[in-house]
């Protein structure tokens, strides 16, 4: 009976399905996670990729009236930076800035980290995280009026206990020797802490049991820090360092303009700062969408560069 039945009922061939189909049926299946990440597209897409439109104002006698669309075509003009002297003080100045602080910020968390990981005392480890992550939370105009407070001439703290111990007072904020060990000092101390979190998860998310190896073979801390901690959250190291590489270029303009002043301008007037002055204040437009579009290319190179050598000397890569 079944045989017969099977013999009688008619066959149907489905049509395969397009890669169109299969791509949507993908889309649909998933459909609520794409819902929840489509608000974070449509910023990237509104603040990242439309202003390139205006990457066109580097090539234009750009005039506000005309616009960006009908303003001049001017070739390569606004690139005359390239040859002035002025412009090539301020790379030196961003360049040397940046450098310090990589040299000295980039470091900095990965060492707390592995000390915050050391800490037993729960209670006392809670009141250091607190204590390094607040500053993040700090607008850089307040640090700079703290800065200032600590090292006025007329009234700073700093200077206070240098003349209770008989010495002069120093102008911190007029003084080119001073600006930069000012800007990498209240830099690290604000980023360290914020920065350490991504190393501590990393660190407490290695296997205990490697701990307990190397407590077997007679490892003390030290040892166990250099040979099991280091080598376990070096993909993390190697990911953080492609993400700040990019950044030699990147001075802070937030940090750096409230601090800024006529005296300390020939080591304080960094590619950031010299940008917005040159677009906004003197309305030079052209040029500093010029400079602008320099320091992208430049900083993508770094970054696909940064990403290759980690890929060629080990096994993690950004992308």
């Amino acid at each position: 009976m079944n045989l017969e039945t099977a013999k009688d009922t008619p066959i149907t061939l489905t049509k395969p399905l397009s890669k169109t189909e299969l791509k949507f049926r993908g889309i649909w299946k998933y459909r609520w996670q794409f819902a929840m990440i489509l608000p974070g597209f449509v910023l990237v897409f509104l603040f990242n990729y439309m202003p390139m439109a205006g990457i066109q104002v580097a090539f234009k006698d750009y005039n506000i009236f005309e616009g960006i669309w009908t303003s001049k075509w001017i070739g390569f003009e606004n690139f005359y930076f390239l040859k002035d002297s002025e412009f090539w003080r301020v790379f030196s100045n961003t360049i040397w800035i940046t450098v310090l602080k990589f040299a000295f910020g980039f470091p900095a968390p990965i060492i707390l980290a592995l000390l915050l990981n050391e800490i037993k005392n729960k209670t006392f480890k809670k009141w250091v995280q607190t204590l390094t992550y607040m500053p993040h939370f700090v607008s850089w105009i307040v640090v700079a009026y703290i800065v200032e407070a600590l090292l006025s001439q007329s009234s700073g703290l700093v200077n206070e206990l240098l003349t209770s111990m008989g010495m002069k007072r120093i102008y911190f904020m007029g003084s080119e020797e001073w600006f930069r060990p000012i800007i990498i000092i209240s830099s690290v101390w604000k980023e360290v802490g914020f920065s350490a979190i991504i190393y501590l998860a990393a660190i407490a998310g290695l296997n205990p049991q490697l701990y307990e190896a190397a407590i077997v073979d007679g490892a003390n801390k030290w040892k166990q820090t250099l040979h099991v901690t280091i080598p376990g959250i070096m993909p993390t190291i190697a990911i953080m360092l492609i993400l700040t590489i990019p950044n030699l270029l990147n001075a802070g303009f937030d940090q750096i303009y409230p601090l800024q002043n006529p005296v300390n301008l020939p080591v304080s007037e960094v590619i950031d700062t010299y940008v917005v002055k040159t677009g906004l204040n003197q309305g030079y437009y052209g040029p500093a969408t010029a400079i602008g579009l320099i320091t992208s290319i430049v900083q993508f190179m770094l970054v696909v560069g940064a990403n290759q050598l980690s890929k060629k000397y080990g096994d993690t890569r950004l992308f």
